[in-house]
């Protein structure tokens, strides 16, 4: 299976980089909301969380924060993916005896970017790219 990425050069409007950092600022509170949550988790039950266990979440997450409507469910789900790798990884530093460094929250500096996995974005015929609960940039 390969993978295929693309990167392209955003013009956005105003509007659109105004909503394009407001998506960036939910990740971001989702990502370290997702952390928390995970620590939380084991040191008050004991229990480890993975990817799914958050992900089934998201729904109710949706309805009580009504705000994350506004954004793809699937940059939603990048997200936790993300909390997920960044724990794979530290388990597996910790396994192979190196120093393993917590996932650590992210500030707005180091959190700089969301992903469309699938679907939720396509290139029009006027070479822009249309983002899918922003538009077209």
């Amino acid at each position: 299976m390969s993978k295929q990425a693309y990167k392209f050069r955003l013009y956005p409007t105003r509007k659109q980089e105004a909503m394009l950092t407001w998506t960036l600022d939910r990740a971001r509170e989702l990502y370290n909301a997702a952390l928390q949550e995970r620590r939380d988790a084991y040191r008050m039950a004991g229990k480890s969380l993975n990817y799914y266990d958050q992900a089934n979440q998201l729904p109710e997450i949706k309805d009580i924060r009504e705000e994350y409507n506004g954004i793809h469910s699937q940059v939603l789900q990048d997200v936790l993916r993300r909390v997920e790798k960044a724990f794979k990884r530290f388990f597996a530093r910790w396994k192979s005896g190196e120093t393993p460094g917590y996932p650590r929250f992210q500030g707005r500096n180091r959190y700089d970017s969301f992903t469309y996995p699938q679907g939720g974005s396509s290139l029009t015929a006027d070479n822009r790219v249309c983002l899918s609960k922003i538009g077209s940039i």
